[in-house]
């Protein structure tokens, strides 16, 4: 295909990875089949490159895909091990392969185009909009979900970083509990500034991820990523001569009051972290993802145009920016704020507020059982900061930088000396 020869399509995809995968999936399991569909990104995505994590009720569409699910969880500090019933909800793991081959399938079912390219210009006409692909072709299209990763509009008045390695661990012997997971467990060493913890994803008694992460503005050097998850399996009780490191996992996710603006023109819709479905107070994001997913398949087969809504209420991101305010600050410590949150409330109110999909009244009891003294003076500072914003230039974004990945995986769980 050349530039003088454009595919006309109803419906582009920019980006192949979660969210355009979701979307697939989604399109196909509500009959869409009488659209001309075209998927542009520079890799055709398949295997394990990354690993979800999410709480909702059972027997959803995704139950099929899951590598493992847990109606008991354990959120652990240094005073105490919390275990929490999440029923009705469950949490639950998703490796990425699953979901990429379900939407290779549904690719093939809706006869999708795809075009091995980045997309490299795209122009909103007002009735369609052009995107100029890295290979010289060019696609017309009635509507572009772009979930093609980039920085915010602007800097935020808080950025931080979410930023973790796991090891995929297998054991000579039983040492894992299948039947319940480490949401958190705080006794990591805690950052100068920031929050750390570590969890344990069990997949059987044999076999489990287990994950560092810290919140903070920085990253890691290699090396202290991999001394950090040594010092995790320990503090788990884990011997180290009957491991072996299957696969590692790099990542990192933005977590700043910054704005992802979902509607950059008309006919153009941002999906991912790009268009705001990461959680800035935990980084979450693919709840928001498949909810968002289904949204647009619904509008689609029903003969709407494909805007999604909002990932998290105004509210919800208002009081992100307060916690995320409170947390750099340091009158807030990790530790303690979500101790208080599990401690305070129902499980399920804290997932579900953890969501966004919760009600006011929910959300005032969270809001309660948080240390007010330092929640007010971080409202106050965040309401003077937005004062500031209106009146001085809009300052540019840093981009958010690469996972460190290090080299080979090591032969035992120890990190190479």
């Amino acid at each position: 295909m050349t530039d003088s020869v454009r595919l006309d399509v109803d419906l582009a995809l920019l980006g192949g990875g979660g969210a355009a995968s979701l979307v697939l999936a989604a399109l196909d399991r509500h009959g869409v089949r009488d659209l001309r569909i075209a998927i542009v990104d520079p890799v055709r995505r398949r295997g394990q490159d990354r690993t979800w994590a999410f709480w909702g009720h059972p027997d959803t569409d995704l139950d099929p895909l899951l590598s493992a699910s847990w109606h008991q969880v354990e959120v652990v500090t240094p005073a105490r091990r919390r275990v929490l019933d999440l029923t009705p909800l469950r949490y639950a793991m998703l490796r990425s392969g699953p979901v990429y081959d379900r939407a290779a399938a549904a690719e093939q079912r809706l006869t999708a185009r795809r075009i091995v390219a980045p997309a490299q210009a795209v122009t909103d006409e007002g009735d369609r909009v052009l995107v100029r692909c890295g290979d010289g072709s060019v696609v017309r299209a009635g509507w572009v979900l772009d979930s093609r990763p980039r920085p915010p509009a602007r800097a935020g008045r808080t950025t931080w970083l979410q930023h973790f390695r796991g090891w995929w661990l297998e054991a000579d012997r039983p040492v894992f509990d299948p039947r319940r997971a480490v949401l958190m467990d705080f006794r990591t060493p805690q950052p100068p500034r920031g929050v750390s913890f570590g969890y344990l994803l069990p997949v059987n008694d044999r076999y489990a991820l287990v994950e560092y992460t810290e919140f903070s503005p920085g990253l890691l050097t290699d090396a202290g990523y991999d001394t950090a998850l040594v010092g995790y399996r320990d503090l788990l009780g884990l011997d180290p001569t009957g491991l072996r490191i299957r696969e590692v996992e790099n990542g990192v996710i933005p977590m700043t009051d910054a704005p992802f603006p979902a509607r950059p023109s008309s006919r153009v819709v941002r999906l991912g972290t790009a268009g705001g479905a990461t959680r800035p107070s935990t980084g979450f994001t693919f709840s928001a993802m498949h909810r968002q997913a289904d949204q647009i398949a619904r509008a689609l087969a029903a003969g709407r145009p494909p805007v999604p809504r909002p990932a998290y209420p105004a509210r919800h991101r208002w009081m992100d920016a307060v916690a995320l305010r409170a947390l750099d600050s340091g009158g807030v410590g990790g530790p303690d704020f979500f101790d208080r949150l599990f401690d305070r409330n129902p499980a399920e109110r804290v997932l579900r507020f953890l969501d966004g999909v919760t009600t006011p009244t929910e959300e005032i009891a969270i809001m309660n059982s948080t240390r007010l003294g330092p929640m007010i003076a971080a409202t106050v500072g965040d309401a003077a900061h937005r004062a500031r914003d209106r009146l001085r230039p809009v300052r540019p974004a840093p981009a958010i930088p690469a996972a460190v990945v290090g080299g080979p995986v090591p032969p035992r769980a120890d990190p190479p000396a």
